[in-house]
């Protein structure tokens, strides 16, 4: 009963194997290889556009990289308050923009407020020497809370930050998450709802360590400059295909979104569980594979007790996070226990 993240769980197995069965074999390095031209053509494919492609070994990787090659050193990046960007990758975004500074903003359940976005893009003006311009907006998605942005929702808010000369980043850390929940294809979620950049990740959904940057047309010609921040900051993997052929097998026959539903289905009933039950309370809509409860002293305690594992969140409430293989009994036995 290991709800403590879905970073903790095991790589599904067909990933395994396609890590062995690339082993077999000399290749090309940094991402010159067939596997990754495979998986670049593929993902043209499931986004249904013209994309480039970048693989990295961590989402702050990807995320910071990708801001670098959105936002100069004097521009600002709005993002949630809770945004991973902002609480939890030790200013690596600033770091790689060389000083890009980061404007957390409010909303419920931690998704940026169209509220919230009008009065931040209304007090900095743009031309004004005296603040950092907006040059781009980040969303979550899943966001921190275990939510998720609708097409129309993320669409709302590219429209806005669009008129400035700003660019959509969108970290999807728990894209496959929020995809399966709304129902709509990538496309729709992504660069057809104004998103620029996409961090895709694979890790918490079945992969030993694989995320990948997408660069949409709107800015494929910043593709080189990525590759370029990526080597001078000491992240291009040698053996690249490596991480490309996590991404082959995950997106074969639709395995990514298959292994989504389960990790999605296992968290709708673990939030039923709780719901009704006293001193145990959902905070947030479960969108995804994350459920946040205000557990009372006892409820927790008869959780740890009968071996159940969760992460104390920073707001006190208690974080379940099932995965791929978080199994039916494994719900079932936590329910049991309060």
């Amino acid at each position: 009963m290991n709800f403590l993240s879905d970073t903790t769980a095991p790589a599904h197995p067909d990933l395994i194997d396609a890590l062995a069965a690339a082993n077999r074999d000399f290749a090309p390095s940094y991402g010159a290889d067939p596997i990754s031209a495979r998986v670049e053509a593929r993902l043209n494919e499931i986004f249904e556009t013209d994309l480039k492609v970048l693989f990295a070994v961590s989402g702050t990787a990807s995320n910071a990289l990708a801001l670098s090659v959105l936002c100069p050193a004097h521009g600002a990046i709005l993002c949630h308050d809770e945004a991973h960007i902002h609480r939890d990758e030790r200013g690596a975004p600033e770091f790689f923009t060389g000083g890009g500074k980061l404007i957390p903003l409010m909303g419920d359940h931690a998704r940026i407020s169209l509220d919230a976005l009008d009065q931040a893009l209304a007090e900095i003006p743009e031309g004004f020497v005296h603040t950092s311009p907006v040059r781009v907006l980040s969303l979550s998605n899943l966001s921190e809370s275990g939510t998720a942005y609708t097409p129309t929702e993320v669409d709302d808010r590219a429209r806005r930050v669009k008129e400035r000369p700003a660019f959509m980043h969108m970290d999807g850390a728990r894209f496959a998450n929020a995809l399966v929940t709304l129902g709509c294809s990538p496309a729709e979620l992504t660069w057809k709802a104004g998103v620029d950049a996409l961090c895709f990740g694979a890790t918490k959904n079945g992969a030993l360590g694989a995320e990948a940057v997408i660069l949409f047309p709107s800015v494929m010609d910043r593709f080189e400059e990525l590759q370029a921040r990526q080597k001078r900051a000491g992240h291009m993997a040698p053996k690249m295909r490596f991480m490309a052929a996590q991404f082959e097998a995950w997106l074969k026959d639709d395995l990514w979104l298959d292994l989504a539903r389960t990790a999605n289905a296992r968290a709708r009933a673990l939030a039923g569980g709780f719901a009704g039950k006293e001193g145990a309370d959902v905070l947030h809509p479960v969108d995804g594979n994350e459920i946040f409860v205000r557990l009372s002293e006892p409820r927790a305690a008869q959780l740890r007790e009968a071996g159940a594992q969760f992460y104390q969140w920073p707001d006190g409430s208690a974080r379940f996070v099932t995965s791929w293989c978080t199994t039916e009994t494994e719900i079932s036995d936590t329910l049991a226990a309060l």
